[in-house]
């Protein structure tokens, strides 16, 4: 572990860091999810147990803790600067802990029982795949701007082998509090085996969206039925607090025939808008806000904005390439309760539409399209996104790729570098003002580019004529103040401001916060490393591999998920399991000196967890820089 390296004994204690940003306007009226202490409790060998626990950014600094086997107190005075422990203990036994504040011991505690080993086997009710009734039998272009009842024949005759067989497989998910408890469940969204990219002709099997606690029982699930195309660009469901009731909700695109939680159909069940080519450019388009516990939908608008001329949103193609390029995020617009943005288009046209879930009903904030007026826009968004504070005025604001939104949809600024697949937000350099933004570009020979947030302003960037198509942003050199970046066409990683450190290059996918210092480790495919700053080369911590999870998402190998799902303020990670009926849950068993409070605390954090299912996946990052712990100047 670098960091205890660096500081020897040490005992660093970080309490309530993510209210004290520097230059930053507080509301303290801010949602913040009501968690319970998510314990967690592992066995490591055959005589020892490690346990860790949730500090919240709501406690006071002051808290301390008492730990419990059973009904004995392990630890003689109260645990005030660490939120870990490990036990000798043979046998099975209930962890509890309990808080302690003023000089006693409180009421609230959470309990947990011990994992045999450092993950949780998730079963799930797997859908059952199919064959489907059409498949493209020829090459002819699809035609465009075909009237809503237009529909393909349905006596269409096909022959064995133009017919095309499908399974399920999980594919992205999302956290949230379903139910109130004070627990995160997990929502997942299952894709068929014949999902397409939007570049591709085909026909799709339906999009199933499941919810699930943590021990694998099953809240409801969502079919989002034949008139919702399967593939990476088209669904992206976000999964919050919406209102402020204590309850997450889900949200996102659907459709004639999309099925809710409780089996009620959204529109005509029997609506069919699949062309010839598998492609869907006509018909209804709606957003619906689910209900978290029991996957009803509450409320159902229509999708802004429409398709309108669909050869309009980019390079021309009428086929539904551009037009059906999709975004969403979560942000707290007012500063107070969180809204839900809808984004379509980046290639060219480009629009992000805002809505307000109060009170039951859903309604729009604000609408943002570059066609009216602000051509400069087009083209300038991401195959993702982010949203934060970037200018310290107590509400969010959207950072789409090359260019950044205000909390009132006014347009803040754009870089003018065009589009890109890869953009990481936070404060990547402590001692510059505000947030940055490290990005890759697809064309214009950009290549990767650090920004401010705040302004768009040029901090250093490195040319590349190629597509560089991956970058990452991670502190992984505790000898250098700030974040280092790096990607695919680098050649090499480069601290904060822009000095090249080595030629070597890391995995160019996630970071995570795993061994227990205050550095980043690296997440790719279904392996954690950690770097060694000294020989530049990665260090194995965990293959998963070894117990059956794999990545999803093809060459893009990401996680299901990675959050501050249980336990400390270290991140666990999910892996879809080799079987495809299960999700493996990763914890951390390794000891650390740090305290601070849950990573799902930080806004931009939080928000990072409900965006990191869009389109492209990309890792979450705090709002803050934390790599020096709270030694160093703050802002």
């Amino acid at each position: 572990m670098r960091f205890m390296k660096r500081v020897g004994s040490l005992i660093l204690i970080i309490a309530g860091i993510f209210s004290i940003q520097s230059g930053v306007k507080k509301s303290p009226e801010r949602q913040m999810e009501n968690l319970d202490r998510g314990i967690v409790a592992v066995r490591t060998s055959l005589y020892e147990v490690f346990i860790s626990w949730r500090m919240l950014g709501t406690d006071p600094e002051k808290i301390a803790f008492n730990l419990y086997r059973d009904d004995q107190k392990l630890n003689q005075k109260p645990l005030s600067q660490v939120t870990s422990y490990t036990d000798r203990n043979p046998g099975d036994a209930v962890y509890t802990v309990k808080t302690f504040l003023k000089g006693k011991e409180q009421k609230e505690s959470a309990s947990c029982v011990i994992w045999k080993q450092n993950f949780s086997e998730i079963p799930l009710n797997r859908p059952s795949g199919g064959t489907m009734e059409k498949e493209v039998v020829s090459n002819r272009p699809a035609r465009v701007n075909r009237p809503a009842d237009n529909r393909p024949p349905g006596s269409q005759q096909l022959t064995p082998q133009d017919r095309r067989q499908y399974s399920y497989s999980p594919g992205d998910a999302s956290t949230g509090d379903l139910d109130g408890d004070g627990q995160y469940e997990i929502v997942l969204k299952w894709d068929p085996s014949n999902a397409r990219d939007n570049a591709q002709d085909g026909y799709t099997a339906p999009v199933i969206i499941d919810a699930y606690e943590l021990d694998g029982t099953q809240l409801w699930r969502i079919n989002l039925g034949r008139n919702i195309r399967a593939g990476a660009h088209y669904t992206q469901f976000m999964v919050y607090d919406m209102d402020g009731d204590g309850k997450a909700e889900i949200a996102c695109k659907t459709a004639d025939g999309t099925i809710d939680g409780k089996g009620r159909v959204i529109g005509d069940a029997n609506a069919d808008f699949v062309n010839e080519r598998g492609r869907i450019v006509a018909g209804p388009e709606y957003l619906t806000v689910f209900n978290g516990t029991t996957g009803e939908a509450m409320k159902t608008v229509d999708y802004i904005p429409g398709r309108g001329d669909v050869c309009a949103w980019g390079a021309n193609e009428c086929n539904g390439n551009r037009v059906d390029r999709f975004l969403a995020c979560i942000a707290y617009l007012d500063g107070v309760l969180p809204s839900l943005l809808m984004g379509r288009g980046y290639y060219g046209r480009l629009t992000i539409a805002a809505w307000d879930w109060r009170n039951g009903d859903l309604s729009l904030r604000w609408f943002f399209d570059s066609d009216k007026g602000h051509q400069e826009y087009m083209g300038q968004g991401n195959h993702n996104l982010s949203a934060g504070d970037i200018d310290c005025d107590g509400k969010d604001e959207v950072v789409y790729g090359s260019s950044a939104y205000d909390d009132n949809g006014e347009p803040i600024y754009t870089t003018g570098m065009g589009h890109g697949d890869a953009m990481h937000l936070s404060d990547l350099d402590p001692d510059s003002p505000g947030l940055e933004v490290w990005a890759v570009k697809e064309t214009g020979g950009w290549g990767s580019v650090l920004h401010s947030a705040r302004d768009g302003k040029i901090l250093f960037r490195i040319p590349d004529s190629s597509d560089v198509g991956r970058g990452n942003a991670a502190d992984i050199y505790p000898g250098h103040r700030g974040f280092e970046l790096w990607s695919s066409a680098t050649h090499g990683i480069y601290s904060v401001k822009g000095a090249k450190i080595t030629d070597a290059v890391p995995s160019v996918n996630f970071r995570i916060y795993w061994d227990g210092d205050l550095q980043d480790e690296l997440l790719d495919r279904a392996f954690i490393d950690d770097w060694d700053y000294i020989n530049h080369k990665p260090v194995r911590l965990l293959d998963a591999s070894k117990y059956g999870g794999s990545s999803i998402n093809g060459t893009k190998a990401t996680p299901v998920i990675s959050a501050d799902i249980l336990g400390d303020w270290r991140e666990e990670v999910i892996f879809r399991g080799s079987d495809n009926a299960s999700l493996l849950l990763f914890t951390t068993t390794i000891p650390t000196a740090v305290r601070m409070p849950t990573l799902m605390h930080d806004t931009v954090y939080r928000l990072g967890i409900a965006w990191q299912n869009v389109v492209y996946n990309q890792p979450p990052h705090l709002g803050i820089y934390i790599g020096d712990g709270i030694f160093q100047k703050k802002k």
